[in-house]
């Protein structure tokens, strides 16, 4: 994408093609404009424009340029934080709504991809959250009781029975989530563009947004080439934000995420490394995550960004780390590299924010963004729709607040990823 294989890697080569937009070099006019094509953006396009709505997508780049074409492709129920935090940290009405709602989120995924005929290799067996040690065991044990509390089919594998899913003895249990599974998330973006256009939604790219400004009772956006005139505006730009929502971006700390491709495995290979296809990370703090393509191809992950001297350094540790992990790979080459960055709020949770009458934009999905983004577009949807109030939103709205030392602790997060792979003897 943009013709740099490291922003989406694997992702781009394997991805059908995007449908055909062009940039905005008119002055039109619509209901809503929604700025930014990753799955918040176009799920609120979506369910806006099947009920009714006219809606305008605006894009800076190409669809999903962001986070939606560059994360590993794990479809979770839930965010990082666990259930029992996030109620303690919004009350019990917003955080029952919320876990309420993220739970329910892959079921919402997998059914628009069925629905819309998405072609983006999509996998239902579920994930695995992998215990480290003891420490590790305890925690995934802690969230599957909280999780099943609340009815939630999730439960914790044993030893053995995580070593027979993933084909590797390195950890010591795993909490299987049944909720959810895999895919391509780039076809996933763009098929969800599709749907936007079937449903009658016009997409510009490469149409970055420099200017909201207030006419009346109506919004007029500007970008390089053309203005949209609408009474909604929805800020879907999360951790890429630039332009009149900068503040956006800046009130995250960014954690690099890189990920690595082998080329397609064998099929005796294949009956030994994640037979069931689910997706996997561990409970480390540099944490790994690992997963199969529908080609067969092993996509292995962690903090870090590929550039200057971190390539090599984690190129490096993914050879070892996987030669300890599944030493049956023998000599490990790499077919696709590539990596992002994940915006990361103060307490790990998303925010709803109001930028003014009528403008309002979820944003800080801290590496959960395929289930909650679709799910948040939905509930812009509603909002716009008078379905609902901003009292029954899922979370309440918050004033933007950038982070102390947010630039030092993003160089703090990339230097530090180096050493620590540099010096991890893994597994």
């Amino acid at each position: 994408m943009l013709n740099d294989p490291r922003s989406h890697g694997l992702w781009q080569a394997t991805a059908p093609e995007p449908p055909a937009t062009a940039s905005l070099d008119a002055v039109v006019s619509a209901d809503v404009v929604v700025v930014g094509c990753g799955y918040t953006g176009m799920s609120c396009a979506l369910h806006l424009a099947e009920a009714g709505r006219r809606v305008v997508l605006l894009e800076s780049r190409e669809i999903g340029f962001g986070g939606a074409g560059r994360n590993v492709g794990l479809i979770n129920a839930g965010l990082w934080l666990m259930p029992d935090d996030m109620i303690a940290a919004l009350g019990s009405v917003h955080g029952e709504r919320l876990l309420g709602l993220l739970g329910d989120g892959p079921v919402l995924v997998m059914d628009i991809i069925d629905r819309h005929r998405i072609n983006c290799e999509l996998e239902r067996n579920g994930t695995l959250h992998c215990a480290v040690g003891p420490a590790g065991l305890k925690e995934i044990k802690e969230r599957a009781a909280q999780w099943q509390r609340r009815g939630a089919p999730v439960r914790v594998l044993d030893a053995e029975q995580t070593k027979a899913r993933l084909g590797t003895p390195a950890y010591c249990g795993a909490l299987l989530d049944e909720r959810a599974g895999t895919l391509q998330p780039l076809a996933y973006a763009r098929g969800l563009a599709q749907a936007c256009l079937a449903a009658g939604v016009t997409i510009y790219t490469s149409s970055p947004v420099v200017a909201a400004d207030k006419k009346g009772d109506r919004w007029v956006v500007s970008t390089t080439g053309g203005t949209v005139d609408a009474e909604w505006v929805v800020v879907a730009t999360d951790a890429y934000s630039t332009g009149p929502w900068q503040s956006v971006r800046s009130e995250q700390v960014h954690l690099p995420y890189f990920n690595l491709a082998t080329q397609p495995l064998g099929v005796d290979l294949l009956q030994t490394i994640l037979p069931g296809r689910e997706g996997a990370w561990d409970t480390r703090t540099i944490l790994s995550s690992f997963r199969l393509d529908r080609s067969g191809r092993l996509v292995f992950g962690s903090v870090g960004a590929l550039r200057n001297t971190g390539t090599a350094i984690h190129k490096a540790w993914a050879r070892r780390a996987l030669a300890k992990l599944y030493p049956q790979l023998g000599a490990v080459e790499f077919e696709h590299e590539w990596y992002g960055q994940i915006g990361m709020t103060a307490d790990a949770l998303p925010r709803l924010h109001k930028f003014g009458r009528n403008v309002v934009g979820f944003s800080g999905y801290n590496g959960r963004g395929i289930s909650p983004g679709t799910v948040f577009g939905r509930e812009l949807a509603y909002l716009i729709l008078g379905e609902k109030a901003e009292a029954d939103m899922l979370l309440p709205l918050t004033e933007l607040q950038e982070p102390w030392f947010r630039r030092s602790r993003e160089i703090y997060y990339e230097i530090g990823a180096q050493v620590a792979h540099l010096a991890s003897e893994r597994f």
